[in-house]
C-alpha cells in the first residue's frame, strides 16, 4: 500500500478548488511527463467517454478522494485536464425560480 502523500509528491491540498462533483474532461497533450497515477487518470478518458466527475475517477481508480482531488488539480495546472465552464446566459432568473417555487408550494 502506498501512502496518499507519496502519490501526490507530498502535496496535501489541491491548488485549485476541485470538488468531488466537479466534472473534468481531457485536453490534448502528451502524458509522458506525468506520474503513474496521473497517467491512470488520463487512461480513463482514452475511451472517449467525455467528462467524468472527480468522485467517479476516485471510484474507478480505487484511490482516496483527497488524493484524486490533488491529482486532478495538478493535471488541470499542467493543461491535461480542463473543466467545462457553465454558460451564464443559460442560468434562470432568480425571480422566475422563486415564482416556480411559490407555484409548487401552492400545489402541495
Amino acid at each position: 500500500m502506498v501512502r496518499p502523500f507519496v502519490r501526490t509528491g507530498g502535496q496535501v491540498r489541491p491548488r485549485r478548488d476541485v470538488r468531488m462533483e466537479s466534472v473534468v474532461i481531457a485536453a490534448t497533450g502528451s502524458t509522458t511527463t506525468v506520474g503513474s497515477d496521473a497517467r491512470r487518470v488520463m487512461l480513463l478518458f482514452a475511451s472517449g467517454r467525455g467528462g467524468l466527475a472527480v468522485a467517479d475517477i476516485a471510484a474507478a481508480l480505487e484511490l482516496p478522494p483527497s488524493t484524486v482531488r490533488i491529482l486532478v488539480s495538478n493535471l488541470m495546472d499542467s493543461g491535461h485536464l480542463t473543466s467545462p465552464v457553465a454558460a451564464t446566459d443559460d442560468l434562470a432568473d432568480l425571480d422566475l425560480l422563486q415564482e416556480v417555487l411559490h407555484g409548487l408550494r401552492a400545489m402541495v
